[in-house]
């Protein structure tokens, strides 16, 4: 390999780094039929590679400290075996209400930090930063997808301020409608980003936490602005949740 190669090479694995935090095979080949990660809760380079070489003290670290924190009063998720639902009221090019069932049987976690988002107002005017058809729409980003921020070009990169989650996977398998956690290259690094398909996606299965389904509004869910393809669906004046609540 020349000497102009290897400096154009690493170019680009640069340029991967800093801004494609999620790379997607819509349609995997047979030999790799993977989703490689796409949503990180820190927003530089050098805090995805740590978070991704962290040991199992400092997963345990976290987990801990996340304990130490749960959520209490209006914050806290609903009694152990109930299922809340999230309502979330959709703005932008297109209009309605999505209603998703949220699996606090499977992934109490993770639904407790959503509740807690929901609760506190965080969900509201963020907006749809990436959207796949025939895939998914991702949204979530309370740090850096707010629709009146300054930084909404950084969408995609943002977490909560709060310590990420340990995976939680379960058998639910990623069919349409299903609402999964984004999360980097660590399987336990989800924390405020979630997606909702579209379509199948089998290969998903097992590989994201699966945090609930949607039971009304569907038709929204469809309708909400594409992003463009071949850059990774990012949208340009994407659609957002306008205002989010849990019952």
């Amino acid at each position: 390999m020349s000497g102009t190669t290897k400096i154009i090479g690493g170019i680009i694995v640069l340029v991967a780094l800093a801004f494609g935090y999620l790379i997607v095979t819509l349609e995997p080949s047979d030999d790799s039929k993977a989703l490689v990660n796409e949503a990180t809760s820190d927003s530089s380079e050098d805090a995805m590679t740590s978070t991704e070489a962290a040991t199992d003290d400092e997963t345990a670290m976290a987990a801990a400290t996340m304990e130490e924190s749960e959520p209490t009063g209006d914050n806290a998720v609903v009694n152990s075996g109930e299922n809340p639902t999230l309502v979330i009221a959709i703005g932008g090019s297109t209009s309605g209400t999505i209603e998703i069932e949220l699996f606090n049987d499977i992934a109490p976690g993770h639904v407790a930090r959503i509740v807690q988002l929901a609760n506190q107002g965080k969900y509201d005017n963020v907006v749809f930063h990436r959207v796949i058809d025939g895939f998914m729409a991702q949204t979530g980003d309370v740090e850096f997808g707010v629709r009146d921020g300054s930084q909404t070009s950084f969408a995609g990169r943002g977490g909560s301020g709060m310590a990420d989650l340990k995976a939680e996977f379960s058998d639910e398998e990623y069919v349409e409608g299903i609402v999964g956690m984004a999360r980097s290259n660590s399987p336990d690094s989800a924390n405020s980003q979630f997606f909702i398909m579209f379509d199948d996606a089998p290969f998903l299965n097992g590989q994201y936490t699966v945090v609930g389904k949607v039971i009304a509004g569907l038709d929204v869910v469809n309708a909400i602005k594409k992003g463009d393809q071949n850059n990774n669906g990012a949208v340009e004046d994407p659609d957002y949740m306008e205002k989010v609540s849990v019952r």
